[in-house]
């Protein structure tokens, strides 16, 4: 059984582990995290998952990001420690942050990633929404926290600031 709470300032070289972990080396080349530099994550939806011995299960970290002038969230990483996988814990990390999202009145998130394991969550395609390169576009997706958020959203991808 794994307990989710939010990202403390002692967990994040632990957090750093568990994605060298689960990702391939060089993970920091990826233009998702271009995007990152310089930027300090959205703590309230930065979350871990211990087991009941204080073992990291999982993380999961949210940035904020403009696409054509409109603020939108970047989910990612998402990382789930090998001994914990197959568990539902990535799934459950995803719920409760985007519910954590939603309820702090964000409007929409976007990531890099599988469109058939994310469009259980609601993700999908986003047509004309650009990252940098060498991003593949059919991995860009996005769901709407609000009924038609991404509606005429598109443009290029951008680092923002925190607010």
């Amino acid at each position: 059984m794994f307990t989710l709470a939010q990202e403390t300032r002692d967990d994040g070289w632990e957090v750093e582990a568990l994605y060298d972990t689960c990702f391939a080396p060089g993970r920091q080349a990826l233009s998702s995290y271009r995007l990152r530099e310089g930027v300090a994550p959205i703590a309230a939806l930065c979350v871990v998952a211990r087991d009941e011995s204080g073992h990291m299960g999982g993380a999961i970290r949210y940035w904020p990001v403009c696409v054509g002038g409109s603020r939108a969230l970047l989910l990612g990483p998402v990382a789930v420690h090998p001994t914990a996988q197959g568990e539902g814990l990535g799934g459950a990390l995803i719920r409760d942050t985007l519910a954590r999202a939603e309820a702090m009145g964000e409007a929409r998130v976007m990531l890099v990633g599988d469109a058939p394991y994310y469009a259980r969550f609601g993700f999908a395609l986003l047509a004309g929404v650009e990252m940098p390169p060498p991003t593949n576009p059919e991995r860009v997706l996005g769901v709407a926290l609000r009924p038609g958020a991404w509606d005429g959203v598109t443009g290029v991808v951008e680092a923002a600031r925190n607010g």
